[in-house]
């Protein structure tokens, strides 16, 4: 800025009268224009108490013209006074030049309290925290004697570098010197032990005399973020003063993470009668609360009804719709970002990602791909994983491959992301061996990679395998995490090794529900439905209430089993005293169940009797052509075939089934038709397989599959038992 010099003829007293009122007045650029005249018509400064302030208006002017000033006193000899020297200290100071007031602040030989309270409180306002901390301990060895804002920059200090014990000792400190009764220390302090022990905190929460608003919300904002949502609403409910806009934002995180909706929509209605809800922090909170509550509907009214939205509110409103399945509406929501001109960020792009998983659809993959390129987000760690894994998702690993090659610096989260992507994608060898390129940087271990390995494993399904997996979760003290014992349950009974999986389950310390439920359904998918049922029953035993995942795995083991008296007992029960509602997989199971047992009518009539919304299902009328195709009932299962084909016009199972029903009944010309619709349609047929556990190995044997040794041996094995049942037909029609 271009100082305008003034060029009065005057004399000494009346330069200071002149620039005192200018200095009075807060007219800084005159009273610096004023000094500047002076300096050059040649009548020095003698009146040092004019110094502090005009070091002040040249701070306010520019750094060049503080140096200038600073120049002067130190060729007048005025520097050596304490009000000079703190003020030049300070001017440096609020210009952030904290080497050059160090070296004005070593130079003072006249250093006072009002000296070490700028050097620490700019150093520690500048984020200069372990330079404002050294200077803090110098100065009381000096007996330097601190106000008020220096101890709570102290106490944020401590908090910032983590260095809980360094605080518990500032605490004693602050004791000691009388200053503990002080509202804003007592904050600061219980703010820094509520980074470290939750306990502590609420400790001197409870022995302050007098808690202002802030002192409520950071207690209430603590436990959220400790994950004690209970405790922190127990602490809403007997709030001594009025809540504030940041108490809500904490509380309503609460609500979100107990999925609270009645209490969150309360804490709405207090927030329209308080005038809150028009703070777009308390809107957005509002937004997440409703959307994680399961009530989209809610949230959309929300954000519809804010004035004023930002990135943020977008951004949740999206989330919220991809959490509750909403995937179409979201997408729609985000080209509106696109027409409305919203700024996109990271969030918003992890987001749209989620929906293209969920639509695996490879072309929006590559064009959000490109998006982020161009809004150069490909090195944040949080886009990268989320694309990583989307490209896995929409089946192009190769994708998921090159990003993963080309990070310079993997974290443990890409390495897991990378491990999840093979064994998603059928890659259980790959999965397995970028696990041990990890191990060979020995880059940390954590839970997540435990898990993809886990799942790489029972893709495998080779015994020697699994194995190896099951003893890196106990060397890693993984293997007593209830998600990990469950997922090592999971992968036994995949291999069929249902011993190792119970030896597993006995292990897990804290059971839940789900780790009873896999359990469940590692005896049914193995033959073993009685073994089933009577978990359920100790499962009761020991205070856990079948839920619908549970119900649903007693009901498949039961369909398997052929306990088709057990299933219908327990799906009255499951109805009728565990108050489970039946979903589209419990009646598609019911009805599994009873078609495979020739219970045809039966079936037919659960059917009839089903929501209207489920019986225009693929997976009910399929259960019942499988069946019709078994027993040779031509008029339901031409009936069913016709559902499943209008259903499902691109799954290869309703044609071949339907083709086998033909084919059953000597229609060769109707089985024929079905597999030229196959061709004609470009429908891909999956070949059906069976695993088979030989030693340690799962070999996996293909329908019509000759390309190893096994194979043709097992074909020779299957032509030799087709033999021997057209020979025990004969007989029976001979004995007939």
């Amino acid at each position: 800025m271009r100082l305008r010099i003034a060029s009065f003829n005057l004399r000494l007293p009346e330069w200071n009268s002149r620039i005192k009122e200018c200095l009075s007045n807060g007219h800084w650029q005159e009273a610096m224009s004023c000094y500047v005249g002076m300096q050059r018509s040649g009548v020095q400064l003698t009146d040092t108490s004019l110094f502090p302030a005009i070091i002040k208006a040249s701070s306010k002017i520019s750094f060049k013209l503080g140096e200038s000033v600073h120049a002067c006193s130190v060729k007048q000899g005025y520097d050596s006074f304490p009000s000079v020297g703190n003020s030049i200290l300070d001017f440096y100071m609020k210009w952030g030049a904290p080497i050059l007031a160090f070296s004005v602040f070593r130079g003072m030989r006249n250093r006072d309290s009002v000296s070490w309270n700028i050097v620490i409180h700019g150093h520690l306002d500048q984020g200069l925290v372990e330079d404002g901390l050294w200077f803090f301990v110098q100065g009381r060895v000096s007996g330097f004697e601190p106000n008020v804002s220096i101890l709570v920059l102290v106490a944020q200090a401590y908090r910032i570098l983590l260095d809980f014990d360094g605080g518990r000792r500032f605490h004693v400190y602050v004791l000691k010197s009388g200053f503990l009764s002080v509202l804003s220390l007592q904050n600061s302090l219980m703010g820094m032990y509520a980074d470290d022990d939750i306990g502590n905190a609420r400790q001197l929460f409870d022995e302050m005399c007098d808690r202002d608003v802030i002192s409520w919300s950071m207690m209430i904002g603590a436990c959220v973020q400790k994950e004690e949502p209970l405790l922190a609403l127990q602490l809403f409910k007997i709030m001594e003063v009025e809540p504030d806009g940041l108490t809500l934002v904490s509380i309503l995180k609460a609500c979100s993470k107990l999925e609270d909706a009645t209490t969150g929509s309360s804490l709405h209605g207090f927030a329209i009668s308080r005038g809150h809800d028009i703070d777009v922090f308390v809107a957005n909170s509002l937004i997440d609360m409703y959307s994680r509550c399961c009530d989209p509907a809610s949230a959309l009214r929300v954000f519809d009804s804010m004035a004023v939205k930002n990135i943020v509110s977008w951004n949740s409103v999206l989330f919220g719709m991809a959490y509750n399945g909403m995937y179409r509406e979201a997408l729609d929501l985000a080209n509106s970002m696109v027409q409305a001109n919203i700024g996109t960020d990271e969030v918003t792009l992890v987001n749209l990602l989620q929906l293209c998983k969920q639509f695996t659809d490879p072309f929006q993959c590559r064009q959000l791909h490109c998006r982020i390129l161009r809004h150069r987000y490909e090195s944040n760690a949080l886009v990268l994983n989320s694309l990583m894994d989307a490209y896995a998702k929409c089946n192009l690993i190769e994708q998921s491959w090159k990003l993963f090659s080309r990070t310079d610096k993997k974290d443990t989260v890409i390495w897991a992301t990378m491990i999840g992507a093979f064994a998603y994608c059928g890659m259980p060898d790959e999965a397995i061996t970028v696990f041990g390129q990890m191990v060979k940087i020995e880059e940390g271990i954590n839970q997540v990679i435990v898990l993809n390995l886990l799942e790489a494993c029972t893709v495998s399904a080779e015994l020697k395998t699994c194995k190896w997996a099951h003893g890196i979760a106990i060397r890693s003290s993984f293997a007593a995490y209830v998600s990990v014992g469950t997922a090592i349950i999971d992968m036994y009974s995949k291999c069929g090794a249902v011993e190792e999986a119970k030896k597993a389950f006995d292990h897990i310390p804290q059971k839940n529900i789900m780790s009873w439920s896999t359990m469940v359904s590692a005896y049914g998918m193995n033959g073993r439905a009685e073994d089933a049922l009577g978990l359920v029953v100790e499962m009761k035993q020991h205070g856990f209430q079948p839920n619908a995942v549970t119900a649903l795995s007693v009901l498949s083991a039961c369909s398997h089993g052929g306990l088709i008296q057990s299933g219908l007992s327990f799906f009255k029960d499951m109805v009728q005293n565990l108050g489970i509602q039946p979903s589209l997989e419990h009646f598609a199971c019911m009805i599994d169940m009873l078609s495979r047992s020739g219970k045809l009518d039966d079936a037919m009539k659960l059917i009839k009797v089903m929501p209207e919304n489920f019986q225009g299902k693929a997976s009910v009328w399929g259960a019942v052509l499988s069946a019709c195709t078994r027993y040779k009932k031509v008029e339901v299962g031409e009936g069913a075939a016709s559902h499943v084909l209008e259903l499902e016009p691109l799954g290869s199972s309703g044609y071949m089934l339907a083709a086998s029903l033909h084919a059953s009944t000597g229609s060769w010309s109707d089985a024929a038709k079905m597999r030229r619709l196959v061709k004609d349609r470009g429908v891909k047929i999956l070949a059906g397989y069976s695993l088979v556990r030989v030693g340690d190995k799962a070999l996996r044997f293909v329908a019509r599959d000759k390309s190893t040794p096994q194979a043709i041996d097992s074909c020779c094995i299957v032509e030799q038992l087709h033999r021997c049942m057209h020979i025990d037909e004969a007989d029976d029609e001979v004995t007939e």
